[in-house]
Parts: structure tokens; C-alpha cells; sequence
């Protein structure tokens, strides 16, 4: 916020600094206030073992305890939080058992529970308390003929307690009971054993819930079938220690279920049998901290069953955080054991976690817009099934701290019409303006808003400001901080121009009153353009081959012929083999042509005979380069090589008798050169077409054909240098030609 600006819109006044910068503000006169991250309790994570008489809150897992966060809108603030798994934390379970007729001869093993599970948690912790409910389902008359108990819902039986024989003394005194269908009432018996936390007797410390059966479970919609309609509620009622609703309320939903486990911080051990297994590893993707083992059907492996999910559910730690006020974003990252760095989803868990283990989440929390959540919240994390959380204070920061000094009837208001506040005035009712100058009945006068028209038919300011004391204050658009009206009448905007690639001036500029203001390199009404030419130029160095102009960074050719990204390809030109075949031919072998026509149509056309096939240049059809074969009217193979001149490709090559251009694309400051000519001319600094004639037995012609040619050239006293590749030696029907052969070597290198 600056303080410097004098204007009744609090939004001309509030920006980012930059833009703030931009419309004027000193620097010194900006509020700019960040977020920041303080610890009111920061208590270190215990790192040895508890003496025996140290009390369970005196334990430390989890650090900082308490956090206190200044948010600025939309800036995440991060801190640390450290878990250690301490060595003999306290632990409290409760075991909640089907006592339906199938469960009776478990019932006789879960009786001695109670010590052998003292004796063997005490290698876990010396803090342990048992406690232990039962359930059937909702009133069902049972059908046996020995004595059984009337079916229940829920009876607590044992608070937690430290008393084995106690346990082993109540559950002994159980009775079997029964019900009509085979799907049991267990999930209003979870509900209460979760809820009830006074009467079951939970501590703040390692909550377990062994929950025992050998059947399904009804749940939220069954209680309709015995005309039960009334929805759970989720709350506790517990009278003489037995569920009361079980005949006036249905079922809890799953949902309702997990929320409330999840609330009270409750792990739960499913000890089912073998036959429903498969119903409750389906509860672990709904419930949190969800442990199924399979339970022996007379339940002899109970014991190891809790021990082994036990280690199961707390080797592996899951950050959890109260229900979020709308807008508010929690993150988590984590190192963990080994120094695996998790994020997203995955950021809240680490696993294998051993006693005496420290791992590390990394928490950013980022506040909504003032607008949203404005007022103090407060955030709590946890690990699942652990007793210990982090308080979290959320402190959005929706104020500037010049607020605090606000001056009341302010001298610098027109004498006190009103208070100066962050530098600015604000008016008591009936005045207006900067500095409150203007009497509000007088502004909206048609005199003062006149002057707020661009002419009769206008709206007062664009429809995009007020009139105050004849001037026009622009609104600000909602949609987008960033965007903003000015001018004189509020005409402009910075956010109605050309778009290219679906942004604002490409990116690439500004957007000033409709027309977008480029930045350097970059041209066109959305700055698509830009206007450099390195993406036109051709691998040769000439822009767009010398065939086209770059127009807005790509090449539009002038021959309709060419195409691609350079005008490099001519899909309909003559391939250049077939283009240079008759002068090459005519060049070779001449003597049944007539010399004027060949000097007519090729030019100056010097051919030269290579001994051997290697002798060509390799083909590299990117610069340029060609190898040809063509065979004469005698049957004669031509082999030949084409280099083309700078600026052409095939197709474009120029020569006697043909219509040609001069190439495209000459660089500025530079001659455009004459028509490249096809030259034999082995000196390297000139193209050339070289010719090799691939003699064989029996073609004696062609041979002939060459001797006669070089003899002629000879006799018009042109210098002639000749190369002959012959495949298989020449024939003795060749030596009548020997005479000429020593002739012509007197001015014509023979090889």
C-alpha cells in the first residue's frame, strides 16, 4: 500500500510494489508487509528412554507444539515439523468382540488375553491398559434352545485398565447370545467405543481398537428393515454402560464411521476370520490407520495377531490436519528414513519406521484473498494414531499496520472533514474528494458531471469510474488485480488488446489504452512478429534460399513452386539428373550432334573424363551436391556430378536455352550475381560437372566416340584434358586408334 496517494479508492493505493512504483509512489512510502512463521512452543522431540516414573505427557514425538503464522494472501509460509517414534510410548487397547453364537468357542481363548497381552506388551512398553466390549446387533429374539443372553447392540464391559485378571475375571463371566441373519451390529458398537472417550477411559496417547468377529457388518439404510429411520447421530449414549439407540437409530454410514475414527484419533485392528477378510480390507481404503489380520477360528492366534499389526500400524507415520476454512491450502513434504524425499500425496507418509527414528515434513500453508477467509483460524496436524498435534495459528495479514495511526478529524482534510488514514483521507459523509474539498451534493451536480463526459452521448466516466468534484475516479476490475482504467474519462484499460498464442500481446509487450506497446525485437499488432530473420535464413546462409521474403519470422516464397520453412523444396522442378542430362550427354559425345545446336543449348560446356567412379564428389544433397547416372542413345552408363551454385538447388540451375532468374536473397551491400553457368573446370574456386565414361568389352563406340570428340577439339586448338575410366583394358580392336592417341598426346593429357 502506498501512503502518498491522496484518493477515497483504497484499491489506487493497493497493488504490487512494482506497479505501485509505477504509477508514482516513493519507494519509502510503500507497506509492504510479508508473512512470517514464529513457535510459541517448541518442546524437543525425547531422545532416551523415559524413566519409570515419567508420566506419558512428559513424552515428546512430535515438534513444535504450538506455531503461529502471519499469511499474506496467496504466499505460501513454511516450517518444519520433526517426528521421532519414542521408545515406550503408552498404549491403550480396547477390544471390542462379536458375542454372536459362531464366536463361542473364541470366547473361551480371548479370556486369557488379558495377562499374556500384559506380559507380552511390556517388550513394547511398560504403559499399557486393555479394556473389552461386546456386541451382537440391534434386538433379535435367539433362537437356541440352550440359555443365551437377549441380543444387544453394545455393552461396555471394562474401562481401560492395568488390571489383567480383571479382564480375564469379566470376560470370563460373558454369555453367548444370538440374532436371525448372519451380518452383525458391529459398526454401532465401533461407534460407541469411539465416542464414549469418558466412559471407555481413552487417553490423550496410542489409541487401538481390536475389533473381533466372524461375520459382515450392517451399515447406514439396513436399519430400515426393522423399521428403524432415524439417521445415527455419532454421539456417545452409554446408560448402565449399554447402547441405548440401538433400536431407535440405524446403522452409521462408513463415511461417518471414518470421520469419527479419524477424529478421535483411533487405530483400528480388524481380527476377522478367513471367510470375510476380503469385506474388511476393503474398510482400510475408507477407514485411516487400518490394520486386518486373520484370525484362527477358535481365535488361539490372537495374541501374535495384535502384536504383529500393532508394529504394522506404527512403523508408518501419516500427517493429518483439521477440516481447512474455505481457501486455505495445506502442503507436505517430507525426508525420510534413509533421506527419500516424498511430495504431493505422498508428502504426508512415511514408512518403516523403527523406535528411535526421526523424520522430517516440510509444511507451507497459503491463505485465499482477504476477501475469503479474513479472520483469525487455527490449523491442527497430527500424525494418525498418535496422541500428539500441532496448533497451528493462522493470522491473515488483510491489514496494513498504518491503519493502527489513524488520525481523526485531520487538519490535512479540509480542516477536519475527515481522517487521515495510510496517507489518505477518509471523508465524513457529505464531502468528497482527495482531501474531503468537495461537498458530495454539489459533485454530483450536472455541472461537475459534465466535465466527467467525453462528449453529450458518453456515460459519466465510461461506465468504468465515479464523478467526484468533476473528475473522474476509476473503478478497479474485480476479475484481475493487474488490470486497471484510466485516462481523463476511465476510456482505457490495460487488458483489451490483440491476443496471439492466447495471451495478452503474445507476451511480448504491454497493453497501453488497446494497442500493445512490443517489447524490443518483436512487431504486429499482438507482437507475434518478431523481427529478426534467423529463423528464415536457409543452411546456406541466404534468407529463404534467395527464392522468398521474411514476413513475421517465417519465409513466404515468390515462386509458387517452392515450399517448406526456407523455400527449399520444389516438389514439380525437374530433378536436376534429368535436367543436366542432354549437355552432359552432348558434352561427352558429340559426334552425331550437330556442334552449333550443342553450343546453343549448353554453353560452354568443358567436360572432363575421370579414371575411376571415386573420382566424383560424394552426393550431399543438402549443399547442394548430386550424383547422377544416365545412359546415352548407344548404351553407354554416364556418370556425372552436380555442385550447384550458391543461392540454387536442382531445378534452378541456369544454362543456354533455358529461361533463369538470378538467384534470390542476396545480403544487402552486394552484387546480385549473373546466372550461374554448369562448369567442368576441375580449379576448385569454380562449380563443376565432371563426367566419367564407363567403358566395357565390346562398347569399342564409346571409346570412339571420345577419341573422335578430343580430335576435333584439338584441331580448333582448344586445350583438352581428358581422363578415360576403362573397366576390363581396352581391346586390341582399339589399337587402329593408337596413331591418334599419339597425335592427340602432343597437346592433350591422355590418362
Amino acid at each position: 500500500k502506498c501512503q502518498k496517494f491522496k484518493t477515497q479508492h483504497t484499491w489506487e493505493r493497493c497493488g504490487l510494489a512494482q506497479a505501485l512504483l509505477e504509477r508514482g509512489c516513493p519507494r519509502s512510502a510503500i507497506e509492504d508487509p510479508r508473512g512470517s512463521s514464529v513457535f510459541l512452543r517448541d518442546r524437543p522431540v525425547t531422545s532416551h528412554v523415559r524413566e519409570p516414573k515419567q508420566r506419558s505427557h512428559q513424552i515428546t514425538q512430535l515438534q513444535p507444539q504450538q506455531v503461529l503464522l502471519h499469511l499474506r494472501p496467496g504466499e505460501p509460509q513454511n516450517f518444519e515439523v520433526k517426528f521421532k517414534r519414542v521408545e515406550d510410548y503408552p498404549i491403550d487397547l480396547y477390544y471390542l468382540m462379536d458375542l454372536s453364537f459362531s464366536m463361542e468357542d473364541d470366547l473361551v481363548n480371548v479370556k486369557k488375553l488379558g495377562i499374556d497381552l500384559m506380559d507380552e506388551m511390556r517388550n513394547i512398553t511398560e504403559d499399557f491398559r486393555i479394556g473389552f466390549g461386546a456386541f451382537v446387533d440391534k434386538t433379535n429374539p435367539c433362537k437356541r434352545k440352550e440359555p443365551c443372553a437377549k441380543a444387544f447392540g453394545f455393552h461396555h464391559v471394562l474401562g481401560l485398565t492395568r488390571n489383567g485378571s480383571l479382564f480375564e475375571e469379566l470376560v470370563g463371566g460373558q454369555r453367548i447370545s444370538g440374532n436371525m441373519d448372519l451380518p452383525e451390529g458391529g459398526l454401532d458398537a465401533l461407534m460407541q467405543a469411539t465416542v464414549c472417550e469418558e466412559q471407555i477411559g481413552w487417553r490423550n496417547v496410542t489409541r487401538l481398537l481390536v475389533f473381533s468377529t466372524d461375520g459382515g457388518f450392517h451399515f447406514a439404510g439396513d436399519g430400515k428393515l426393522g423399521g428403524i429411520v432415524l439417521p445415527n447421530d455419532g454421539k456417545c449414549h452409554l446408560e448402565n454402560n449399554v447402547y441405548t439407540m440401538s433400536e431407535r437409530q440405524d446403522y452409521p454410514s462408513l463415511a461417518h464411521m471414518a470421520e469419527k475414527l479419524k477424529e478421535k484419533n483411533i487405530q483400528t485392528i480388524f481380527a476377522v476370520t478367513e471367510d470375510v477378510v476380503h469385506l474388511y480390507e476393503g474398510l482400510k481404503e475408507i477407514f485411516p490407520k487400518t490394520a486386518v489380520g486373520t484370525l484362527s477360528s477358535d481365535s488361539h492366534n490372537i495374541l501374535q495377531l495384535i502384536v504383529d499389526a500393532y508394529n504394522a500400524l506404527t512403523s508408518e507415520v501419516i500427517m493429518d490436519h483439521s477440516e481447512l476454512l474455505q481457501g486455505y491450502q495445506v502442503e507436505y513434504n517430507t525426508s525420510c528414513k534413509g533421506h527419500v524425499v516424498q511430495t504431493g500425496e505422498e508428502g504426508r507418509r512415511c514408512s518403516n519406521i523403527s523406535i528411535g527414528d526421526e523424520v522430517t515434513f516440510q509444511v507451507s500453508v497459503t491463505a485465499p484473498p482477504c476477501g475469503i477467509a479474513p479472520e483469525p483460524s487455527r490449523l491442527l496436524i497430527r500424525p494418525q494414531g498418535f496422541g500428539e498435534e500441532v496448533e497451528v495459528q493462522l493470522r491473515p495479514l488483510c491489514q496494513c499496520r498504518c491503519q493502527e495511526h489513524r488520525v481523526e478529524d485531520s487538519p490535512q482534510c479540509s480542516g477536519g472533514r475527515g481522517a487521515l488514514e495510510c496517507g489518505a483521507c477518509r471523508c465524513k459523509e457529505g464531502w468528497v474528494g482527495a482531501s474531503c474539498e468537495c461537498d458530495a451534493g454539489v459533485s454530483a451536480g450536472e455541472g461537475a458531471v459534465a466535465l466527467c463526459r467525453r462528449d453529450n452521448s458518453s456515460e459519466v466516466c465510461s461506465g468504468r469510474g465515479d464523478c467526484v468534484c468533476g473528475e473522474c475516479v476509476c473503478h478497479r476490475p474485480r476479475r484481475n488485480p493487474e488490470h486497471t482504467y484510466y485516462g481523463k474519462f476511465c476510456q482505457c484499460d490495460n487488458f483489451h488488446c490483440d491476443q496471439y498464442q492466447g495471451r495478452l500481446c503474445g507476451g511480448r509487450g504491454r497493453c497501453d489504452c488497446g494497442v500493445c506497446q512490443c517489447s524490443l525485437g518483436f512487431g504486429g499488432s499482438a507482437c507475434e512478429c518478431p523481427l529478426s530473420t534467423a529463423t528464415c535464413l536457409a543452411p546456406d546462409g541466404l534468407l529463404c534460399s534467395g527464392r522468398g521474403h521474411c514476413v513475421c519470422g517465417a519465409c513466404v516464397c515468390v515462386d509458387a513452386r517452392f515450399q517448406g520453412p526456407v523455400c527449399e523444396v520444389c516438389l514439380s522442378c525437374p530433378d536436376v539428373c534429368t535436367l543436366h542430362r542432354e549437355c552432359v550427354l552432348c558434352g561427352a559425345s558429340a559426334r552425331d550432334r550437330v556442334e552449333e545446336r550443342c553450343r546453343g543449348e549448353c554453353g560452354p560446356l568443358n567436360v572432363t573424363l575421370v579414371s575411376e567412379p571415386g573420382r566424383l564428389p560424394q552426393e550431399q544433397r543438402e549443399l547442394g551436391s548430386r550424383r547422377c547416372r544416365e545412359r546415352d542413345a548407344r548404351g553407354c552408363w554416364v556418370h556425372f556430378s552436380h555442385q550447384a551454385e550458391r543461392g540454387n538447388i536442382s531445378g534452378e540451375e541456369t544454362h543456354p536455352g533455358r529461361d533463369a532468374s538470378p538467384s534470390q536473397g542476396t545480403p544487402s551491400g552486394t552484387r546480385t550475381p549473373d546466372p550461374p553457368e554448369s562448369r567442368t573446370v576441375v580449379q576448385p574456386q569454380f562449380k563443376y560437372i565432371r563426367v566419367i565414361k564407363n567403358l566395357i568389352t565390346g562398347e569399342s563406340q564409346c571409346l570412339f566416340n571420345v577419341l573422335h570428340e578430343s580430335q576435333r577439339l584439338w584441331k580448333s586448338g582448344k586445350a583438352i584434358n581428358i581422363f578415360i575410366y576403362q573397366s576390363v583394358g581396352v581391346s586390341q580392336q582399339h589399337s587402329e586408334h593408337s596413331h591418334t592417341l599419339e597425335k592427340l598426346s602432343k597437346s592433350v593429357k591422355i590418362h
